[in-house]
């Protein structure tokens, strides 16, 4: 009787063994299913890539951050010479209307003094006017000084 206990013992452990075996080559079944569709999303994603395959393609990503880096950069100093330009241009600007108000202050004052000058040029030539007129009037008294006396001696002559 033992025996035969024992024996149903074993056998009701076969049984649950075989219960498990058949459960875990269930699992084992579905968990190699996973893997193939895994692998396939992987490959499908690009995940499934040797590490070779990852490193030349971090060195690509790294070559093109490289360039876009350099690229920046050289915007970076284009956008500072055009601003130091620009400021040089606003500063020379700011100079020119500068020497542009200069030149038009010595343009009123170099007028003011040509009119100043001119004003005494005039006024010589009017004093040199008036030295003429006196002579011309001097000239003109002695001619009719003249014409008297002349007219005095004709009428003596005739009487």
């Amino acid at each position: 009787m033992h025996l035969k206990l024992e024996v149903e013992i074993q056998k009701s452990e076969a049984e649950k063994l075989q219960k498990r075996k058949g459960k875990v080559e269930e699992d084992l079944e579905s968990l190699k299913r996973d893997y193939k569709k895994l692998r396939l999303s992987m490959r499908t994603v690009g995940l499934g890539k040797t590490s070779e395959q990852w490193r030349q393609e971090v060195r690509e990503e790294r070559a093109k951050a490289d360039q876009w880096e350099k690229r920046f950069q050289e915007a970076q100093a284009r956008n500072e010479a055009l601003e130091r330009g620009l400021s040089e241009s606003k500063n020379e600007k700011d100079e020119l209307r500068a020497r542009m108000v200069e030149l038009e202050r010595s343009l009123c004052l170099y007028r003011n003094r040509n009119s100043v000058t001119e004003l005494k040029a005039s006024l010589g030539k009017i004093e040199e006017m008036k030295g003429k007129i006196e002579e011309l009037e001097t000239a003109l008294q002695s001619c009719e000084m003249r014409i008297e006396f002349l007219e005095a001696n004709e009428e003596q002559w005739k009487n």
